[in-house]
């Protein structure tokens, strides 16, 4: 029987914190922290999105959401506001600031994965790229 800490399960439990991690340590060098980036990625992809909405891409719960947020609204990189064709509704929405840092993220990010997979053969990356989707389907 194979033991828990060479299951799948465990290296990847393993893998995932340091990445976390290192998320971590490169987005506080501009600014930000990891959760954040994930946000403003999700709103370079759509700008004026509802906290329920950023729950739900996020696959995480309107309270992170809601935390997440304070720290950007506090920086400006987001503002909050309400649409007339439903008062009920708020949506999130980049300043300007918010459309700024991309680049930078951007940069950051291509060093996090230099730095996530330095240790792989190009063969060995292609195939982690073809295998993490199938796994993170099976998991959310």
């Amino acid at each position: 029987m194979q033991s828990i800490e060479s299951s799948v399960s465990f290296l990847l439990a393993k893998a995932g914190t340091a990445h976390r991690n290192l998320i971590e340590e490169q987005a506080r060098t501009i600014g930000l922290h990891g959760g954040q980036i994930f946000v403003l990625m999700e709103l370079w992809k759509s700008d004026g999105l509802r906290q329920v909405d950023l729950a739900a891409r996020l696959n995480i719960t309107a309270a992170t959401v809601n935390n997440t947020l304070g720290g950007l609204l506090e920086k400006d990189f987001v503002t909050r506001k309400k649409y007339e064709d439903d008062a009920r509704s708020t949506r999130i929405c980049l300043t300007q600031k918010g459309r700024d840092i991309r680049q930078d993220v951007e940069n950051l990010w291509r060093e996090i994965d230099f730095r996530a997979t330095g240790g792989l053969t190009d063969a060995e990356e292609t195939i982690l790229l073809q295998l993490l989707p199938k796994l993170t389907i099976e998991v959310m």
